[in-house]
This record gives structure tokens, C-alpha cells and sequence, in this order.
């Protein structure tokens, strides 16, 4: 069984041509697993819009309503770096629905994909760093709430640190979080995961897949969560215009598997979000469907 897929065509949304964030890799990223046929119609499920009061177990009201009527200051728009069109505003809404949706099929089938999310800089008063709500940490939320599980791991990989889930859960003992990033990279003020692996610039494959490597068992064992919600951020990447570290394509798709296996040998089932990730769109769209292949190849190997 090939794991499922989430994705809604209103992911990608216009924006201006000189604005640096890849708003049409989502999109490009669809079409691209369909051509790997990594994407096929059985596997996609398409989300509806996180309800209100969902969103509200993590962002303030006066934060959302802020946004989405476009009444945030201008300080605040600029801290974001995306305009509240509403077609935005639409978009931002779906894509947190859409990691729950991720999260709820990984519990019922062991591993599911998202072809979003991973909006790690999003706290619940603003957003930061083109993040504008942290749909990580409104999917564990809500599982929490509903009883679903009772202890998770956010698994955060992107080459920038989850300063914002970090400081979501910093007083919640059933999330443990875990952000691997380069140590000199934004943001410049970080917040204190239960477990930082801070990496050195120009860090290269084997040295990064040794530290993640040498680490996550051994969280895992000790955590035992009953979900690990995985941000496979490909901005570690070598060529990335915005990362610090020194992966190739392989190193990434290693990375991939290994947190892939490492998770599912133990009987742990994984979401998947695709994170971060700065370059011409062609080469970033096929680093971001390399967790795609890794999910396939992890399904296949172990049965799922």
C-alpha cells in the first residue's frame, strides 16, 4: 500500500514576481510526483479549512481575525513577508487543515505525506518568517485534545530552528520537540527546544546524518511517542540560497529514510511536512519530492 498524500489545488496562490518565497513549488510538486507516479489518485486526500476553534487551541483570536481581515499593523505584515490577500488567506487556512488531515491518516495507516506545511515560526499572538500559523503545533493540539494520543515528537529537520513550536510547547510535557538546525542561521533569538541539535556552517552529509543519526533512537526510545510529526525541510541543502549547511540530494534523501525507518521499525507512525527551501524551482521542487520517494521506498520496505 502506497502511503497516503494530502494536497488541495489552492496551495499555491499568485503572488508578486520579485517576492523571494516559491509560492508555486506546491503546485510544481504535485505535478512532479504525478510524473514519478508517486502521486496517484487513490493516495491524495484533500483537506477543508482547520475549524476556528482548532486554530484557537494554539493562535489567539485577535491574531487570526487580524490576518485573515488584513488588519495586522505594518510591522507586523513585514515580520510575516506575505500579503493577506485573500486568496492567501484561504491558502493558510486549508494547509493547516491539511497537516491534521496528514496526521490523522498516519495514525490510521502508520505514514502519511503532506504536500505543505512545516510553518515552524508562526507564535500564537504573530507570525515570522513567512510562516503564518504553525500547523504542527495545531495538529498536535488538537490530537491531544481529542484524546488521540496521549505523547508525540515533533521531529523538525528544516535548516532553520522551530522557534515557535519550541515556544508552544515549552510547558506541554506530552510534546517533545526536537529541532536540528545550523546554529548561525535565523532566527538570531532562539527559543530552547527539549532537545536542540545546533549544527556547524557547511556541515556536509555524513557529518549531519551522523549527529541527527546518532540522537534520534535514543530520543525515541526515551519519549516513546504514539506519533512523531516529521518536518523534512530541504533547505539544508548545499545550493540553498537561505541555508548554512552543506547536503547533497542523496544526503537528503538518506536523511529522509532514516528518520523514516527509525520511526516505523518501532512502530511509530510519522506525518510528514515539507518545511523550508530556497532555489530555482525546478531543483527545489525535486528536493522536496525527495521525502515523497523516501515514504514510497520506507512503505514498501517495511510493509505498510
Amino acid at each position: 500500500m502506497r502511503p497516503p498524500l494530502v494536497f488541495h489545488p489552492a496551495y499555491s496562490v499568485p503572488l508578486p514576481s520579485s517576492h523571494r518565497f516559491p509560492m508555486a513549488k506546491f503546485r510544481l510538486l504535485h505535478e512532479h510526483l504525478q510524473r514519478l507516479d508517486l502521486a496517484r489518485p487513490d493516495q491524495l486526500h484533500q483537506p477543508l479549512p482547520i475549524p476556528r476553534r482548532a486554530l484557537e487551541l494554539v493562535h489567539s483570536r485577535l491574531y487570526h481575525e487580524g490576518f485573515s481581515r488584513d488588519r495586522l499593523s505594518g510591522p507586523e505584515q513585514r515580520r510575516i513577508g506575505l500579503p493577506a490577500t485573500q486568496p492567501l488567506v484561504r491558502r493558510s487556512w486549508l494547509a493547516v487543515g491539511g497537516t491534521l488531515l496528514t496526521a490523522r491518516l498516519a495514525l490510521q495507516h502508520g505514514l502519511a505525506c503532506h504536500l505543505a506545511g512545516g510553518t515552524h515560526h508562526a507564535f500564537p499572538a504573530y507570525g515570522s518568517g513567512f510562516c503564518i500559523f504553525n500547523d504542527v503545533a495545531v495538529a498536535a493540539r488538537v490530537l491531544l485534545a481529542e484524546g488521540a494520543v496521549a505523547r508525540l515528537m515533533v521531529v523538525d529537520l528544516d535548516v532553520h530552528q522551530g522557534d515557535g513550536t519550541a515556544a508552544i510547547f515549552a510547558a506541554e510535557p506530552r510534546v517533545f520537540t526536537v529541532s536540528a538546525h545550523a546554529a548561525s542561521n535565523f532566527p538570531l533569538r532562539k527559543q530552547t527546544s527539549d532537545h536542540d541539535l545546533a549544527l556547524a556552517d557547511g556541515l556536509d552529509d555524513d557529518g549531519y546524518l551522523a549527529a541527527v543519526g546518532g540522537v534520534l533512537p535514543e530520543l525515541l526510545e526515551q519519549v516513546r511517542p504514539e506519533l512523531v510529526l516529521y518536518n523534512a525541510g530541504v533547505d539544508p541543502h548545499r545550493d540553498d540560497r537561505l541555508g548554512h549547511l552543506a547536503l547533497s540530494d542523496s544526503g537528503l534523501l538518506l536523511r529522509d529514510r532514516m528518520v523514516l525507518e527509525t520511526c516505523l521499525r518501532r512502530r511509530i507512525p510519522v506525518a510528514t511536512v515539507i518545511g523550508g527551501g530556497y532555489d530555482a524551482l525546478p531543483a527545489l521542487v525535486a528536493r522536496h519530492g525527495l521525502v515523497f520517494r523516501a515514504a514510497a521506498e520506507t512503505g514498501l520496505l517495511l510493509g505498510l
